[in-house]
């Protein structure tokens, strides 16, 4: 899950992909075993396999990200790797911030984003011995992940629950990670505590308001628009604040004139400057997003510039007698990959005994895309979005057209497969 890796497996998953409707690839050994007469057959009996990808083909707004149905060549997994047929994907802000070019992990365009995922194993290389063919699992491969089939390390695939559904699976890896190890490793949350969970409906408002409810007598407030409160109330938040029509740190101030313990902050700028004068002394603050830069669809440097001009600015003589600590996650960027391993395996054993469940804000297919992203642009979502890879049926269309998927070349496998009309083919050469 490093980040030192996240351009690999955003690029790898492209060039690996397997047909919907053809059985699992042979492992890589077994063309080495075969006759010699076999191997050397002609390039045009190799097998080929054709899904369906969302690509980034530009930096700007929605229309940017393009539904392509993609044709290449059978991979040949790996020692080590899995292919996954995917059934869910989740949509992040990450992405949203990697489409208007603010991404600065995400390799060029054109470029398969998608941080998470769940789906069906299909086929498994050699030296894989904890995951087979048939098992479903969730896949956290920070990249790639929006496309129909996906080629990873079998060390980033994990065990689904038999009641998770998959739209649960694709909800749970990035936001929950997020927040337990911001709440556990980084600001040390104990029974007695007092947090502050801004944008507390989002989809890592609501994992950490949920993972705080697994210590005793912690106080949580939680800032959103009052017709959220409902559904961020029965997730755990004490406090619920309307940033909207409130000042938030008045609020806590009434409750809690002393502040609180603990601030979760995605929104940088001046925010930030609010939440570290909200902290208690040995509090911590833990800045892991700039939402305030982001106004619209595309970039606007006039918000970017304004965010940073007012962005928290502090130095070691300030911080020692203030009795404060802020610290900054970005998950991208974690390296200890056993660190991200061991806290998924605590997640999937909390949502074993009830004590955390994915809230499912609503899922669009892939031809939907862009609607997805402008529900989250425009904050409207309580809990995750998610993406489906699966063509959508004809009885699901809206009444307006969705935008047409790009046309490059058609193969006679892709037409074999009913897709929409609207969509169409690129091919792509194996690497």
């Amino acid at each position: 899950m490093s980040g030192e890796e996240a351009p690999t497996q955003q690029q790898q998953p492209e060039q690996q992909e397997k047909k919907p409707d053809e059985p699992p690839p042979a492992p890589a050994a077994d063309a080495a075993d075969a006759p010699q007469e076999e191997r050397s057959a002609p390039a045009a009996e190799e097998k080929t396999l054709s899904f369906r990808a969302l690509v980034l083909t530009g930096h700007g707004g929605y229309d940017k990200v393009k539904l392509q149905v993609k044709t290449q060549s059978e991979p040949r997994l790996q020692p080590g790797e899995v292919l996954v047929r995917v059934k869910a994907c989740g949509l992040n802000f990450g992405e949203l911030l990697g489409r208007m070019g603010m991404d600065e992990m995400l390799p060029s365009p054109p470029v398969t984003m998608g941080m998470e995922g769940s789906g069906v194993i299909e086929a498994v290389g050699e030296d894989v011995k904890e995951r087979k063919v048939g098992d479903r699992v969730i896949v956290l491969s920070l990249g790639g992940m929006w496309q129909e089939v996906v080629v990873v390390s079998a060390s980033r695939t994990f065990p689904m629950p038999e009641q998770m559904s998959f739209e649960e699976g694709a909800a749970l890896s990035v936001n929950y990670v997020t927040a337990y190890l911001m709440l556990f490793e980084m600001a040390n949350v104990r029974p007695g505590k007092s947090v502050l969970i801004h944008m507390a409906a989002g989809g890592v408002g609501i994992a950490a308001s949920q993972l705080c409810q697994t210590v005793q007598d912690v106080t949580v407030f939680g800032t959103a628009s009052a017709s959220k409160h409902e559904t961020i109330a029965q997730g755990g938040v004490t406090h619920l604040i309307d940033y909207r029509t409130k000042d938030y740190v008045a609020e806590i101030r009434k409750i809690s004139p002393k502040g609180v313990d603990i601030v979760l902050d995605p929104l940088g700028g001046s925010d930030s400057q609010k939440g570290f004068s909200l902290l208690k002394p040995l509090g911590t603050l833990v800045v892991y997003g700039a939402t305030n830069s982001v106004t619209g669809p595309k970039k606007n440097l006039l918000a970017i510039a304004k965010t940073w001009y007012n962005q928290l600015s502090l130095n070691t003589l300030k911080l020692m007698p203030a009795n404060k600590a802020v610290c900054g996650f970005y998950l991208g960027h974690i390296v200890n990959e056993e660190l991200v391993s061991r806290t998924m395996f605590k997640l999937l054993e909390l949502y074993g005994q009830g004590k955390i469940k994915p809230h499912i804000d609503s899922c669009y297919h892939f031809e939907e895309v862009a609607d997805a992203m402008r529900r989250m642009h425009e904050r409207l979502n309580i809990g995750k979005i998610i993406l489906l890879p699966e063509a959508k049926k004809e009885e699901e269309k809206p009444k307006s057209d969705p935008e047409p998927v790009e046309n490059v070349e058609k193969t006679e496998a892709a037409v074999n497969e009913k897709k929409e009309e609207a969509t169409e083919e690129v091919k792509e050469e194996k690497d």
